[in-house]
This record gives structure tokens, C-alpha cells and sequence, in this order.
């Protein structure tokens, strides 16, 4: 028969393996986006338009160049991690994006944490989703809310669109 020491140290083995599998999917799903990007378009004059996969803050172009996108557009548009965009640049500066390709997505739920002054998680069991400032605030959601997320169906991400609070704490 087991003891509980032994159980302990196994429980504690299960945890450490299911981290380091976290670890590799994060580390692939990355991989994935970079080639993706790599695969699509640049076409126009000196490169007006460019198309690119969304990482969760910005837009890595088939040249792994990284373009910022505003945190107020893909908060609003919902983007999650392998989104395909396209950016148009302006003859003035401006950056224009279109998302032109969603990836499949799935919603879940979880409670909203600050993990640093303006920096926030959603935790769903024992993953942690960083979501957008822009996001939370747009919401009005704070730290200990229950919410709805966004998140990639078929690969691992370290980020979610948030698409709503579903119970707010009141404290």
C-alpha cells in the first residue's frame, strides 16, 4: 500500500510534468506563429501592406519584423494568439489592421487576478491567461471578477480576449 508521503511526491511529479507540457505547447504554439507569418504577404508600394499573425500584442510579419497593434483595436476585435491581420500602412504613418483570419476559438471561464499594477490574468484551474489592459478596463472589470475568455481551440496560448464578465465581486 501507498503512503501519503509517496502520494504527496507523486502528486507533486504529475504537477511538474503538466507545467513543463504547458511550457513546450506555449513554446511550439510560438514556433507556429512565427512560421505562419513567414508564409504570408507583403505586397505594395515599399511595403504598404503587410500581413501578419497576431501573438497576443502585436503582429509578427513574414520577416519577423513585430508591428504594434493598438490594445484598444484588438480588445474591441477580440484577437486571440494566431489571428492573421493585415496592415496597411499610409502614405502619413498610419497603421491600419484588418483581421482576415480567425483562428477557431473556444470560450471559457475564469476569475481575473492583478498579478502587477496594471497587469492582469484570468485563471481557469491552474492555467494563466494574460489579458489586455485595455480589455479590463473597457469591462470595468476588477480583480477577483468571474469572466468569459476567448482562447485559441487547438493550441496553447499565453494570452485571451476577454468577450465579458460574467459575475462581478463586490468587495
Amino acid at each position: 500500500m501507498t503512503n501519503e508521503k509517496d502520494l504527496r511526491t507523486l502528486k507533486q511529479l504529475l504537477d511538474t510534468a503538466e507545467s513543463n507540457i504547458r511550457q513546450v505547447k506555449a513554446i511550439l504554439f510560438t514556433t507556429e506563429i512565427q512560421n505562419k507569418a513567414a508564409g504570408l504577404a507583403v505586397n505594395g508600394e515599399n511595403g504598404s501592406v503587410v500581413e501578419g499573425v497576431f501573438d497576443g500584442e502585436g503582429m509578427i510579419a513574414p520577416d519577423g519584423e513585430r508591428y504594434p497593434v493598438s490594445p484598444n483595436y484588438a480588445s474591441k476585435s477580440k484577437l486571440i494568439p494566431g489571428d492573421v491581420l493585415k496592415l496597411s500602412i499610409m502614405e502619413d504613418g498610419t497603421f491600419i489592421f484588418k483581421q482576415i483570419g480567425p483562428v477557431k476559438r473556444k470560450k471559457i471561464v475564469g476569475d481575473l487576478e492583478e498579478v502587477d499594477k496594471g497587469k492582469f490574468v484570468v485563471k481557469v484551474g491552474d492555467k494563466e491567461y494574460r489579458v489586455l489592459l485595455a480589455s479590463v478596463t473597457y469591462f470595468k472589470a476588477r480583480a477577483g471578477d468571474k469572466l468569459t475568455i476567448i482562447v485559441p481551440e487547438n493550441e496553447e496560448s499565453e494570452w485571451a480576449a476577454v468577450e465579458n464578465v460574467l459575475d462581478r465581486n463586490d468587495d
